[in-house]
């Protein structure tokens, strides 16, 4: 099909080679992605309503469901705070050590979840850095849930930081200075310059760290201990169960924890809509 007039095409690779990369990038998903979610769906259905209700409703099942739940809600508003002032610092100031700083907020994509998990044991267990000194004040943290909301942290806090700071990079300290020079106090320059124009940034890195909150497995089953009912996060749960031969309830819980992920790529595409509309209405106001 000829190019539109005035729109020159990017490549120039014939048709057929452009239906085949097409056809493969779709059959990738449908093999890797489509299939084994359908499975497990089907799996966890297959043998009615009544089986999957009853364990997603056991009491191990509505532990590991609020554990879950209740580590990404107190991991969210920490990545949010740390990935603010990791942006605002790295791209606003120029202070020895910032490479480092920059280096470091990498750290959780390039190691192990597993890894990260025994640094906490060797740092925060009983026979640790300080969980020592913390057990005799009453303060468990290993093998309880402080120790995995910690671990949850560790791996999910470069999110929000490494959505913010090539935005704010790009974006440059022109307007924060503008609203210095006519007066803003540090937080009015906050809340009415630079939040509105992260705040999609910040939104975006705080649904992508949630996903991977919630499904975070090496790092929690490190800290964990795999206590029932206590300590077991959804993926360790379904860990348990699975490795019981309780395929039932293995596969409900997985369903629930797919049906939390499929929920928050629908938020992140709402997200990304909104955007994409507000950016295009002030295009062209």
């Amino acid at each position: 099909m000829p190019a539109p007039h005035g729109h020159v095409p990017i490549t120039h690779e014939p048709a057929w080679l452009r239906r085949t990369l097409i056809a493969l990038a779709m059959l990738y998903l449908v093999l890797f992605l489509l299939v084994p979610l359908a499975s497990i769906f089907y799996e966890a259905f297959h043998q009615g309503l009544a089986v999957y209700w009853a364990a997603i409703t056991d009491p191990d099942a509505l532990a590991a469901i609020r554990l879950t739940l209740l580590a990404a809600a107190i991991s969210l508003p920490l990545n949010a705070v740390f990935g603010l002032a990791a942006a605002w610092a790295t791209t606003r100031f120029d202070f020895y050590g910032k490479s480092l700083l920059l280096t470091l907020v990498d750290l959780p994509f390039s190691v192990s979840p597993v890894i990260a998990g025994l640094a906490l044991v060797l740092v925060y267990g009983a026979n640790g850095w300080i969980g020592g000194w913390l057990q005799s004040h009453g303060l468990q943290v290993i093998f309880a849930v402080p120790g995995i909301v910690l671990a949850t942290v560790f791996t999910t806090f470069a999110f929000v930081a490494r959505e913010l700071i090539p935005l704010m990079q790009q974006q440059g300290s022109g307007e924060e200075e503008a609203a210095r020079l006519l007066g803003a106090s540090g937080w009015q320059l906050f809340w009415r310059v630079t939040l509105p124009n992260i705040k999609w940034a910040l939104l975006y890195g705080l649904i992508l760290g949630n996903a991977r909150a919630m499904g975070e497995f090496g790092a929690v089953s490190i800290v964990s201990g795999h206590i029932r009912g206590a300590t077991n996060t959804m993926p360790l749960h379904i860990e348990v169960v699975y490795n019981e031969y309780q395929f039932a309830a293995a596969f409900a819980v997985s369903s629930l924890l797919a049906l939390l992920a499929l929920l928050t790529l629908v938020l992140k595409y709402a997200v990304e809509r909104v955007h994409a509309r507000r950016q295009a209405q002030a295009t062209h106001a």
